[in-house]
């Protein structure tokens, strides 16, 4: 691989030099750091990281290399959802590591990282101290940032772009209508609703395991005439207080009794629909061991994270309690509402990557769907 200069430039003046990868472009994007030692496929195809530049604090990336065909698209299964990856393509704007690994040597690998980077159109830098980086978005805080390959090193933050950088999906998914997923039994007597703001394909996967038929929707399609039992709010991207008809169709769906679980930023939106209140997290958190107390069980679950956003614990209205505690800063990690069948969870019960030892949220889940039909 020929090798070209590239740097990563912050919004707040500083610059990290390095090597570029992938696709020979620049590129910018709120730039993140995420401190899982595995995982990296399912990370970078997380629709929660759209519009991110993703830095990895793990110093080796690459050796596992990517289950993909050669033509670097992902292998289905009979549902149509993308095997091992989470969406059917990158979805993050770059990638930033340390050490690169080119001969991949996982029995599962078909191409490595940077070719499967290239055929996506995404930019990379190596050669950088990641660890550095990650203190200095620890110490203040995510910023956005801009890579810059070879022609274009001397440029500035300031010189490369005046586009404001999106770092929301709150106009909906690519997903353009309503697609319906069968249980491999064919019959279902749970008719599960999704609310598709980023969804990731193991959550799709764990209501299919569980005999439910799932319909998944566009988040910002109203969803009044769909005929369900039980509504989900799926993971995303962005801030949660952009999703202003999501939060509208889940505030309707809250003045009624049928059960509704989020995730990630369903838990977001859910919080808001009910009158809290959300704020950005410095650096937020993303890894696959966020430690999880469940309040009231004395209870710790490492967990599978990605998120910027946290809901204000003293915000929450009257019948909602905070259900999910985060053990290193003290965040909502979970709401749940004291009456009617309404929970959700910051973190990722699906997990991939990571652990997924919360699961059995699903099963609750649709427990409740079962005992309110």
């Amino acid at each position: 691989m020929e090798k070209l200069q590239a740097k990563l430039v912050l919004e707040d003046g500083s610059e990290f030099f390095g090597w570029a990868f992938g696709k020979n472009k620049s590129a910018a994007g709120e730039v993140v750091f995420n401190t899982g030692m595995s995982g990296l496929v399912q990370a970078l195809t997380d629709p929660g990281c759209k519009g991110q530049i993703l830095v990895c604090t793990w110093p080796i990336v690459g050796n596992c290399g990517v289950p993909v065909n050669k033509n670097g698209a992902p292998f289905f299964d009979e549902q149509r959802l993308p095997v091992t990856l989470e969406s059917d393509k990158i979805q993050v704007s770059g990638l930033i590591v340390s050490d690169l690994c080119e001969e991949p040597s996982h029995y599962s690998s078909k191409i490595n990282l940077s070719t499967w980077l290239e055929k996506e159109k995404t930019c990379g830098i190596y050669g950088i101290d990641t660890r550095a980086l990650a203190l200095r978005l620890r110490d203040r805080g995510t910023m956005i940032g801009k890579i810059l390959v070879e022609d274009k090193l001397k440029q500035g933050f300031n010189d490369v772009s005046s586009k404001k950088i999106s770092l929301s999906n709150h106009d909906g998914v690519p997903l353009k209508e309503i697609k319906t997923y069968h249980p491999a039994s064919k019959k279902s007597d749970k008719k599960i609703a999704l609310l598709d703001c980023g969804v990731k394909a193991n959550v799709i996967r764990c209501l299919l395991n569980r005999g439910a038929e799932v319909i998944r929707i566009p988040c910002g399609m109203d969803i009044e005439n769909v005929k369900y039992d039980g509504l989900v709010i799926s993971s995303g991207p962005g801030n949660p207080k952009d999703y202003k008809k999501t939060i509208e169709t889940v505030r309707k769906a809250l003045s009624g009794n049928k059960p509704v679980f989020g995730i990630g930023l369903g838990n977001l939106i859910m919080a808001l629909a009910a009158g809290a209140d959300t704020y950005k997290l410095p650096f937020g958190h993303r890894s696959q061991n966020q430690p999880s107390i469940e309040e009231g069980a004395n209870t710790c679950y490492v967990t599978s994270q990605n998120h910027g956003y946290a809901v204000r614990s003293d915000s929450l209205p009257k019948d909602w309690k905070q259900w999910f505690t985060n053990a290193n800063d003290g965040t909502v990690e979970g709401i749940k509402n004291e009456k009617k069948p309404f929970s959700a969870v910051q973190f990722y019960p699906e997990g991939c990557p990571g652990s997924r030892d919360t699961e059995f949220l699903f099963d609750r889940f649709l427990d409740q769907v079962k005992e309110g039909k």
